[in-house]
């Protein structure tokens, strides 16, 4: 049995791409890993709850990413810690390996060595991307002091599980780059999605006024602005379509999309805005659109575009780093430059030439993507794989 580290996703209803990766993992793999979380309350490394694995379950919107614990969760645990009574309900034997999928705090590194006590076999770790490093004007300050800290903390684990072959790369430079003299084994595992995506409700009548979607939260290097902007220019010189932006506002990165999107919004412009929208509500825009702009400077893969795909809806991107590797199928407009005029033209392009339309969504319905299914299976068989490295870490 394989433990499958859930300390965050467990305790939040957030819809990012790592949560959908975890939820994901930890519907595909049931039976095969047991999945754990380091509760601070009881200072121990235990089995979920049955309260916690619904929230897993739960496809509803959420409005915060943050964790939430129930308070009598608190209560219990901190009476049970008082009492000396909490090794009890912590883990106990051995596990034949070890997943973390998470992106995870400075207090869970610190509780890590207690987690790999029960761990005999390869402790692996899913590695996103390196945008701190390489944005770090566009990212959270506390994201950006606290990033090189999580680099280190991964060498010790014994193999890494990079999302994109752009991932992978910036990684492995990095840990040349510090002079790291036998790091773990990094493989770029590229992540699926949910099938089956292509269905009836995906071939939409053409309307009227087509419906542009952007998936995706609003922070900094989503770069929201540049296509506020863009399509701000197209409706002034008489473009009729509907832009519908889904995801979460960041701040503090994410303060001056929102702004501008509720600026236009006042001006009557046709711009719709969901927020944190459940799993349903995002298909059903994914099926009723004519096609998507995701506008972001810089992903670890760029799930929002493969979704796109998925559903047979071509795709504006950039065709730079890990979004280029997601786009290179078919199916997508990519462009050297995400800026405002770039943008503005694609949209343009796809608004008035329908017959480039439907050659990308012809591109876009014969490719062929991993599923869920696919990846949980190669992460696992990946995992088995790995050499186990215990000296020095």
């Amino acid at each position: 049995m394989l433990l499958l580290d859930l300390t965050h996703t467990s305790h939040t209803g957030a819809r990012t791409g790592i949560q959908q990766l975890t939820r994901a993992l930890h519907a595909q793999l049931a039976g095969r890993v047991e999945p754990v979380t380091r509760d601070p309350y009881l200072n121990v490394w235990r089995r979920l709850e049955s309260w916690e694995r619904a929230n897993l379950d739960d496809t509803a919107a959420t409005t915060s990413r943050s964790a939430r614990w129930p308070r009598w969760i608190k209560w219990r645990g901190r009476v049970l810690h008082a009492s000396g009574l909490a090794a009890r309900r912590s883990l106990q034997g051995q596990a034949a390996g070890l997943i973390v999928p998470e992106l995870f705090s400075p207090t869970v590194a610190r509780s890590l060595p207690a987690l790999f006590a029960h761990v005999a076999g390869p402790r692996v770790a899913v590695f996103y991307d390196a945008i701190p490093l390489k944005l770090p004007e566009l990212t959270p300050a506390a994201t950006v002091a606290r990033f090189p800290g999580y680099l280190r903390e991964l060498l010790a684990f014994d193999g890494i599980a990079a999302i994109s072959e752009d991932s992978r790369a910036a990684l492995v430079d990095y840990w040349e780059w510090l002079g790291v003299a036998s790091p773990p084994v990094v493989s770029a595992l590229p992540l699926g999605i949910t099938p089956p995506l292509l269905s009836a409700e995906s071939a939409v009548a053409p309307e009227a006024v087509p419906i542009v979607l952007s998936v995706g939260s609003i922070e900094g290097r989503k770069n929201h602005v540049a296509l506020f902007e863009a399509c701000e220019q197209l409706w002034a010189a008489g473009r009729r379509f509907e832009l519908r932006i889904i995801g979460l506002a960041q701040r503090p990165t994410g303060t001056r999309g929102l702004e501008r999107l509720q600026a236009l919004q006042a001006a009557g412009r046709p711009l719709r805005y969901d927020g944190a929208a459940s799993d349903a509500t995002v298909r059903s825009a994914y099926a009723g659109c004519a096609f998507t702009v995701y506008p972001s400077l810089m992903e670890g893969f760029g799930l929002p575009v493969l979704e796109s795909l998925g559903y047979g809806k071509p795709c504006i991107c950039s065709a730079r780093g890990a979004l280029g590797e997601a786009a290179a199928g078919g199916g997508c407009l990519t462009l050297p430059h995400v800026d405002a005029f770039s943008l503005a033209a694609a949209i343009d392009e796809l608004l008035s030439a329908p017959e480039r339309r439907a050659a990308l969504t012809a591109e876009a319905r014969r490719r062929r993507f991993r599923t869920w299914s696919e990846y949980a299976q190669a992460l696992v068989a990946f995992t088995q794989s790995v050499p186990v490295r215990r000296t020095g870490n």
